[in-house]
């Protein structure tokens, strides 16, 4: 009963104020380079095969994955403050004789990929500071989040003794190019930019990473929501300056939850009839956490939580029990929480705030 009412509120919120649409199928190998540290072109002139073009890259990728997530160069920072809507950052009790606008620090640096959009090219982040700043926590939104929200998370985690810097994704609120309503470019038919977008993601979050550094934080955490889950967890096997996290919403392949999920139903039905799952899994394994597991079971044990829920429709729970049962067979300490809820209800009450708890708790006892 309880699964058949959380399965019909999802639909609801899946397609509440629904403005997606199908985009066309792409390859895409224009997107990926030669080289794993490269932005340049895969010279496609000779006519070999996407597929085989694809398939080499991304096993080469994942090979070579320290190159691939490698941050070159540490970017030059500008930290300057913002006017924000008070609703972005308070509470409705906090609200009460506060001024319509607050004026919020906000950090910018020049991507560490360079996109054909102009306007992605520059990462942006929003920085709730903590006076003692011996601890922050990066705050990695889901897909399509807009600006404001994970504020009050931020906001939260001030309270209990941390600073939050949230990072704006790839194609998200000033980064998205103006022919989009929607972060498409993100995940979307189109293979390449697909994986081009990802990897920009957890780049900047390395970025973010050297930033908080620079600044005198001792230990940093990190939180990803949906897609930012996946992008934490790159960074998160790839970063040694990361010291606890926690995975909002759990899986292990990024091609099986635009298969299956509820929420990407319309890039599905992009891909068509030109490839099958076992390929897009290939094609995307370079940003799929279940390609890096070996990896995370070699490295020293840190501080982890997965939460995931038991009526998601996008993140299909199966998923996210495969992940489980991965991190358990190869003996990789972690903490883990299953919340009786679905993917966009975890953000209604009262899962909202049991989410809030789960994340927090565990951030504040691993980074205080």
């Amino acid at each position: 009963m309880l699964k058949r009412y959380m399965h019909k509120r999802e639909r609801y919120f899946a397609m509440l104020n629904d403005n997606r649409t199908v985009q066309e199928f792409e390859w895409g190998a224009e997107f990926v380079g030669t080289r794993a540290h490269s932005s340049e072109a895969i010279d496609n002139k000779n006519g070999k095969d996407p597929r085989t073009v694809l398939a080499e890259f991304s096993r080469k990728a994942v090979e070579n994955s320290d190159e691939f997530f490698a941050l070159s160069a540490v970017p030059e920072f500008r930290l300057e403050t913002r006017l924000y809507p008070s609703a972005a950052s308070l509470s409705a009790e906090e609200l009460k004789d506060q001024p319509e606008q607050v004026e919020i620090p906000v950090l910018t640096w020049k991507s560490a990929i360079e996109t054909i959009s102009a306007e992605n090219n520059t990462a942006v982040a929003t920085y709730f500071p903590h006076p003692d700043k011996r601890a922050a926590v990066i705050l990695l939104p889901h897909w399509n989040a807009k600006a404001g929200t994970y504020f009050d998370l931020a906001k939260f985690l001030n309270k209990v003794g941390l600073s939050a810097l949230r990072l704006t994704l790839p194609y998200h609120e000033e980064r998205m190019p103006p022919e989009l309503e929607r972060a498409d470019h993100l995940v979307s038919p189109n293979i390449g930019r697909s994986l081009q977008s990802v990897r920009q993601a957890v780049l900047d979050t390395r970025a973010a990473v050297a930033w908080l550094k620079e600044q005198g934080y001792e230990k940093v955490g990190i939180v990803g929501t949906s897609i930012g889950s996946c992008v934490a967890f790159m960074a998160w096997v790839h970063e040694p300056d990361l010291d606890a996290a926690v995975f909002n919403h759990v899986s292990g392949y990024m091609a099986d939850v635009v298969w299956h999920g509820l929420s990407t139903y319309h890039v599905r039905e992009g891909f068509g009839e030109n490839l099958h799952l076992d390929e897009l899994r290939e094609y995307w394994m370079p940003v799929s956490p279940m390609a890096f597991m070996d990896r995370l079971a070699a490295l020293p044990p840190r501080p982890q939580r997965y939460i995931y829920t038991l009526y998601d429709l996008s993140f299909p729970v199966e998923l996210s029990r495969d992940v489980m049962r991965e991190l358990r067979r190869r003996k990789i300490p972690h903490s883990k929480a299953a919340i009786p809820c679905g993917h966009y209800t975890l953000g209604e009450k009262p899962w909202v705030y049991l989410d809030g708890y789960k994340i927090i708790r565990y951030l504040h006892k691993h980074l205080k």
